[in-house]
């Protein structure tokens, strides 16, 4: 594996640490190419750098004040990294008009990350939101 691939996965595993897991706005910006663009944005999302903020820091965050994240593999090819991973929480705050429920959760994730330079310019998941909600009704 190239360095580059290897500082791109550094530069995946660093996001997901500091900014998804510990709510470090400094990372986000760093991690920030200009231009970004979210393919798969969230309803109600803009799909630019601010639409991601948005989500991490106004959503899911205050929905799951501990949340953690658990990085099961990562794959580099080219400017990509793939990353399967888990996000786990409590509930604790509204989500998708969910009022708190208390519950803790895990759902999975897989997120391709285009990377120049060291910083993200594209992003692509799969997020297994059915499942979540699914934890959060009880079901």
């Amino acid at each position: 594996m190239s360095t580059r691939q290897e500082t791109n996965k550094a530069v995946v595993t660093r996001f997901n640490q500091a900014f998804i897991e510990g709510g470090d706005p400094d990372v986000f910006h760093e991690t920030m190419g200009p231009g970004f663009v979210n393919r798969t944005p969230h309803p109600g999302q803009s799909a630019g750098a601010d639409g991601a903020a948005h989500f991490f820091t106004e959503v899911l965050r205050p929905a799951f004040p501990d949340l953690a994240v658990t990085i099961h593999d990562q794959v580099a090819e080219d400017d990509r990294v793939v990353t399967r991973k888990s996000y786990r929480g409590t509930h604790r705050g509204a989500f998708q008009g969910l009022a708190p429920t208390g519950r803790a959760v895990e759902f999975g994730v897989i997120d391709i990350i285009r990377l120049d330079d060291g910083r993200y310019v594209e992003h692509w998941a799969v997020a297994d939101i059915a499942g979540l909600r699914a934890q959060l009704e009880g079901k």
